[in-house]
């Protein structure tokens, strides 16, 4: 229910209020049955506005630490976090990959539709980076179509570093459905699942328009914070 007053009742109309989000390409989200979105990521407004321009409702994977700050905007933040759907996952440790997993499988054995960024993590200066096979893994195990997903312009709305967004136009854009199935039963497989995994990329980067870089967000982040420290 709360998902819903946030998407009808606030913040989704004040959303699509600022930012104007618009949507092409919806045909291709499926109108029911279970399906992976899979975007990039380049804002904390992604999770945002996903949810507030489509009519289904889409469950994400978020790191454990955005629903652990402190403070009343923390717990605000976090109600909002989990009212937009997304589920807690702690990242941290050897069994982070698989409690994710799980979750995710979870969600699509349910016939919902799972929103999952392939980067792993936001991309730190609006480029687009290589893709974690977590996707992949889920996409085969699961036996469900990949939706690829762009998110254009909600870098410049948002980028890291600025406390609030910036009021301007975005797109989301939708791709042809994705399917894996002659896959199926592979995702043990590490060359199977990079090929999967760098499909789906290719296909969010021929809808974004991004630059492409063969490295992990996620590696660059680390680098530019030893850099900071050192």
């Amino acid at each position: 229910m709360f998902y819903y007053v946030l998407k009808y009742v606030l913040p989704g109309p004040l959303l699509r209020l600022l930012f104007r989000p618009r949507a092409e390409g919806l045909e291709h989200v499926p109108p029911e049955g279970a399906a992976i979105i899979a975007g990039n990521h380049l804002s904390f407004a992604d999770p945002l506005l996903m949810p507030a321009i489509l009519k289904r409702r889409i469950t994400f994977l978020a790191k454990a630490e955005h629903f652990t700050a402190p403070g009343l905007t923390g717990r605000l933040t976090a109600l909002v976090l989990r009212g937009a759907g997304q589920i807690s996952v702690d990242r941290s440790g050897r069994a982070a990959g698989q409690a994710a997993l799980r979750e995710g499988l979870a969600v699509l054995a349910k016939g919902k539709l799972l929103a999952i960024y392939p980067e792993g993590t936001r991309s730190p200066d609006g480029r687009l980076y290589k893709g974690k096979v977590g996707v992949a893994v889920m996409a085969l195990a699961g036996q469900v179509p990949v939706i690829p997903c762009a998110m254009v312009g909600t870098f410049q709305i948002w980028p890291p570093g600025h406390v609030l967004p910036r009021h301007r136009p975005v797109v989301i854009r939708f791709g042809e459905p994705l399917d894996f199935s002659r896959f199926v039963g592979m995702e043990d497989q590490k060359t199977v699942l990079r090929a999967v995994t760098d499909e789906i990329t290719y296909s969010i980067l021929r809808l974004s328009g991004q630059e492409y870089v063969d490295r992990y967000a996620a590696d660059v982040k680390a680098g530019q914070a030893d850099r900071r420290r050192g």
